[in-house]
Protein backbone atom coordinates (compact mmCIF):
# COMPACT_ATOMS: atom_id res chain seq x y z
CA UNK A 1 0.00 0.00 0.00
CA UNK A 2 1.45 3.36 -0.99
CA UNK A 3 1.70 6.40 1.24
CA UNK A 4 -0.96 8.13 -0.82
CA UNK A 5 -3.46 5.33 -0.24
CA UNK A 6 -2.77 5.30 3.49
CA UNK A 7 -3.26 9.07 3.76
CA UNK A 8 -6.37 8.94 1.59
CA UNK A 9 -7.97 6.29 3.78
CA UNK A 10 -7.04 8.21 6.92
CA UNK A 11 -8.53 11.43 5.56
CA UNK A 12 -11.69 9.68 4.39
CA UNK A 13 -12.32 8.11 7.78
CA UNK A 14 -10.84 10.19 10.56
CA UNK A 15 -10.80 13.44 8.63
CA UNK A 16 -14.57 13.33 8.22
CA UNK A 17 -15.03 12.63 11.92
CA UNK A 18 -12.61 15.44 12.81
CA UNK A 19 -14.40 18.05 10.68
CA UNK A 20 -17.83 16.92 11.90
CA UNK A 21 -16.61 17.32 15.48
CA UNK A 22 -15.26 20.81 14.76
CA UNK A 23 -18.58 21.74 13.12
CA UNK A 24 -20.63 20.62 16.12
CA UNK A 25 -18.33 22.43 18.56
CA UNK A 26 -18.73 25.64 16.54
CA UNK A 27 -22.49 25.13 16.38
CA UNK A 28 -22.79 24.65 20.14
CA UNK A 29 -20.60 27.71 20.74
CA UNK A 30 -22.76 29.84 18.43
CA UNK A 31 -25.99 28.71 20.10
CA UNK A 32 -24.91 29.17 23.72
CA UNK A 33 -27.33 31.49 25.53
CA UNK A 34 -24.44 33.33 27.18
CA UNK A 35 -23.12 34.39 23.75
CA UNK A 36 -26.44 35.74 22.48
CA UNK A 37 -25.85 39.36 23.50
CA UNK A 38 -22.39 39.46 21.90
CA UNK A 39 -23.68 37.99 18.63
CA UNK A 40 -26.68 40.34 18.58
CA UNK A 41 -24.35 43.30 19.06
CA UNK A 42 -22.05 42.06 16.30
CA UNK A 43 -25.00 41.63 13.93
CA UNK A 44 -25.91 45.30 14.35
CA UNK A 45 -22.44 46.63 13.47
CA UNK A 46 -23.15 47.04 9.70
CA UNK A 47 -26.31 49.04 10.45
CA UNK A 48 -24.61 51.65 12.62
CA UNK A 49 -24.00 55.09 11.23
CA UNK A 50 -20.57 56.55 11.73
Amino acid sequence: MSTYEILREFAAGWGTIYFALIFFIALVYALLPSKREAFDEASRIPLRED
